[in-house]
């Protein structure tokens, strides 16, 4: 019989009144049974960190450092551990939960990295006017307060690493929700900071339902909200606290454009397979999996069988295997989901060039062409091993047709031309470019974040900070003058 695990209150664990199983979606049996806190418990967490954010604030440097520094170690020390637990809980292939755990090490590191030389201050001479003769300005960054941090699924160790080390690197208390059916991971990273000589309260990991989150984000205490998830339930939480500093880092439909100059064998058979692996890593599941391709008429047809052939290429099956490229989907119902999408393109007039069948919670990976513009499909965010591919005419449409969207989170545009690329850069309705690949690349340091419906604010370990703190200005003056 599967042990309860323990969450994480105020730095020490805790079990409440109930449990939760958290259930494999490839065999559907379950993985893990986890403690769920009570409304009571949920308070002490949230008093504690309030309690605590003034001695947080002022911890040392050296003290967050290593502390940060430490979950790097052991994150890296139980790679292989944690990388099965995420393949089981999430259902992601093997090699990808490896690549997640090795980005959290990253993130960690990074993160100790930016805990020692983060705030110390900026000095800006005022005696530029009469009036500021004899005055200088120290400009320093304090903490906002307590941070209420809320991850989704499909990174269910990264997701947490973005928002708890960005917290703990610039003193603020954290609240972490993770997402209920994928718990586990998050509540290892619990493991590793208790291992650390962080003082009690700064942190807790609460495994609580979605349907009790309103009442934390509501909660005057936690000042700052750090959300990744749906369009609908972000901009849901931003309404309800407009006077909340609110990060939301939401949706995309992620465009790789193929412009008419990537004309050689060897350039159309890398964008095909990198086109392939990252409209299908994660089963699809990623912000910035590739989800349109958007083809100059100059490469198409050349393009589009390489892809295809691409697609197919893909080995599905059980995540634990390495061999394994696409694993299922989170839930039989994310899947079902993928399915209705995609037989409404194809009733509408799309055309279905691979895949199109659901086996359970997996989905094939599938590549249509000719998808109406007016379809679900064509308009918002698959979550899912789909692909559609779209025939233009210059560079000029083709960036027009990544901005004919509601979101903006990242293109990848594959291009010799460096002239191109600063136009896209200039052009292009999104939160990052990237030049010569898909848009799936994303490096934890960078900032990290989209415009339109993909969100507000930027993730990536400073940048986070940022929106974690405030500047607060000293002026100092003469009293000899």
């Amino acid at each position: 019989m599967t042990s309860t695990r323990s969450f994480w209150l105020a730095g020490r664990q805790a079990g409440g009144e109930t449990a939760l199983d958290v259930t494999s979606p490839w065999t559907g049996r379950p993985v893990g049974r986890v403690s769920v806190p009570t409304d009571d418990q949920v308070e002490e967490a949230v008093a504690a960190a309030y309690a605590v954010r003034e001695e947080f604030a002022a911890t040392p440097a050296h003290l967050r450092a290593a502390a940060l520094d430490h979950v790097s170690r052991r994150l890296a020390e139980r790679t292989e551990e944690i990388a099965q637990l995420i393949s089981a809980e999430n259902g992601k292939p093997i090699k990808w939960a490896r690549g997640e755990v090795r980005r959290s090490v990253s993130v960690f590191r990074i993160a100790a990295e930016e805990a020692r030389r983060f705030n110390s201050g900026e000095a800006q001479r005022l005696d530029t006017d009469a009036a500021g003769q004899g005055r200088l300005a120290l400009t320093r960054r304090f903490p906002k307060g307590v941070v209420l941090g809320i991850t989704p699924f499909n990174f269910p160790l990264n997701q947490c690493a973005h928002k708890v080390a960005p917290a703990i690197a610039a003193g603020a208390p954290i609240i972490l929700k993770p997402a209920p059916n994928t718990p586990l991971s998050a509540l290892v990273l619990g493991d590793l900071l208790a291992e650390t000589e962080l003082p009690e309260g700064a942190w807790s990991v609460l495994p609580v339902a979605n349907d009790r989150m309103p009442a934390l984000v509501r909660d005057d205490r936690l000042p700052v909200i750090s959300f990744t998830g749906s369009e609908k339930v972000g901009y849901a939480i931003m309404d309800s606290v407009p006077r909340k500093h609110c990060t939301l880092e939401l949706g995309g439909n992620g465009a790789a454009v193929v412009l008419g100059d990537f004309t050689r064998d060897e350039d159309l058979d890398r964008a095909a397979d990198r086109i392939a692996t990252f409209s299908n890593y994660q089963g699809g599941q990623s912000c910035i999996s590739v989800q349109r391709v958007i083809a100059d008429a100059a490469v198409y047809d050349r393009l589009l069988p390489r892809i295809v052939a691409a697609v197919e290429a893909q080995i599905t099956g059980d995540p634990s295997d390495d061999r394994t490229d696409v694993g299922p989907l989170v839930s039989e119902d994310a899947a079902c989901r993928v399915e209705s999408w995609v037989d409404e393109a194809v009733v509408s007039g799309a055309t279905l060039h691979t895949g199109g069948k659901r086996d359970g919670a997996s989905y094939a990976p599938t590549v249509l062409a000719d998808v109406p513009a007016d379809t679900t499909l064509a308009c918002e965010e698959v979550f899912g091993p789909v692909l559609t591919v779209l025939r233009v005419s210059g560079e000029a449409e083709a960036f027009a047709a990544v901005n004919d969207s509601k979101y903006g989170l990242q293109t990848g545009v594959f291009t010799h031309d460096l002239q191109a690329a600063f136009r896209a850069h200039r052009a292009l309705e999104v939160g990052g470019v990237v030049i010569g690949d898909v848009p799936s690349y994303r490096a934890d340091q960078m900032p990290y974040g989209g415009v339109k419906q993909s969100g507000v604010g930027r993730e990536g370990v400073r940048f986070a900070m940022d929106d974690y703190t405030y500047e607060r200005v000293l002026v100092l003056t003469d009293l000899a003058l």
